[in-house]
C-alpha cells in the first residue's frame, strides 16, 4: 500500500514544495489548506505535473478542522505515515524587532493558536492513524530561532531576530517534539523538528537568502527517515541544531 502523507499549510511556500517532493516520490499528499479555493489551485498545479495529490480544509483556529482532517483521512486511506505540521505565522511581519515588552496579549495568543496548540491537536486526532503506519513519521516544521541555546549565547548568530511570539510559539513546538518523541520511543514513530532555513516566503520576506522552490529539503528528509533515522531532535537538513 502506497504511503500517505499529510501536510498543514501546504497550498503555498514551503509546505507545497515540500508537497512536490513527496508527490513526486510517489507518496500519495493530502494538501491542508485553510483557504478551500487557494487548496484547488495547488491542486491543479500538481496534478497539472502528474502528481497524485489529495485536498482537505484545515484551519487552525477551526475546532472542527481536526476532526475533518482525521474523517477525510480515515474514510480514504485508513491510515497516515507522514504528518508535517508546517502551518505558522509570523503575525507582525518582521522577524527582525526586538518586542518582549510590547507585544500584544493578542499577537501572542494568536501566534500560539496557530503556531503551538493547533498542532499539538491536530496531532494528538492524527496519532492512531499514524501508529496504523509501518512507519510513522511526524514533522514539526519549527526554526533556528527556536533554539534557547542559540538566542543566549555570547555573540549569538540569531541575536538580532527577536520577535517573541513567533520564537516562543517554536521553542514550546520544539517542547511538544521532545516530549512526543519519548513518549513513542518504543514505537516505530519518529517525531522531529526542522528547520527549514530563512526562505523567500510572505514570512520569511523578501531578503532571505533561500528560494521557495529549494525550501523542501528539512522536511522532505524528516519525512522519509530510515528506520535507524533520530527522532527527538531540531535539524537543518541532516545538521542537528541545539535546543
Amino acid at each position: 500500500m502506497e504511503k500517505v502523507a499529510f501536510i498543514s499549510g501546504a497550498n503555498r511556500g514551503i509546505g507545497f514544495e515540500t508537497a512536490k517532493k513527496l508527490a513526486e516520490k510517489g507518496i500519495k499528499v493530502i494538501v491542508g489548506s485553510r483557504d478551500l479555493n487557494k487548496g484547488k489551485e495547488a491542486l491543479k498545479k500538481l496534478s497539472s505535473q502528474g502528481l497524485d495529490v489529495d485536498l482537505v480544509q484545515y484551519d487552525a483556529f477551526d475546532s472542527e478542522s481536526p476532526q475533518r482532517v482525521f474523517d477525510h483521512i480515515q474514510k480514504n486511506y485508513q491510515k497516515l505515515d507522514i504528518l508535517i505540521n508546517n502551518a505558522g505565522v509570523l503575525l507582525t511581519g518582521n522577524l527582525f524587532v526586538t518586542n518582549s515588552s510590547t507585544v500584544s496579549e493578542k499577537d501572542l495568543k494568536d501566534t500560539f493558536q496557530t503556531n503551538f496548540f493547533a498542532v499539538v491537536t491536530l496531532t494528538q486526532k492524527l496519532l492512531p492513524l499514524i501508529k496504523k503506519s509501518d512507519a510513522g513519521r511526524i514533522v514539526n516544521v519549527s526554526t533556528i530561532l527556536s533554539s534557547l541555546t542559540l538566542h543566549s549565547a555570547k555573540d549569538s548568530p540569531i541575536s538580532p531576530a527577536k520577535e517573541f511570539a513567533y520564537n516562543s510559539s517554536k521553542t514550546a513546538l520544539n517542547a511538544f517534539t521532545i516530549h512526543l518523541a519519548l513518549e513513542l520511543k518504543d514505537t516505530n514513530i519518529k517525531v522531529n523538528s526542522g528547520h527549514p532555513g530563512w526562505v523567500k516566503t510572505e514570512l520569511g520576506g523578501p531578503n532571505a537568502p533561500i528560494e521557495v522552490e529549494d525550501s523542501y529539503k528539512t522536511s522532505l528528509n524528516l519525512a522519509i527517515l530510515n528506520d535507524d533515522g533520530p527522532s527527538g531532535g531540531l535539524f537543518d537538513e541532516e545538521d542537528s541544531l541545539p535546543w
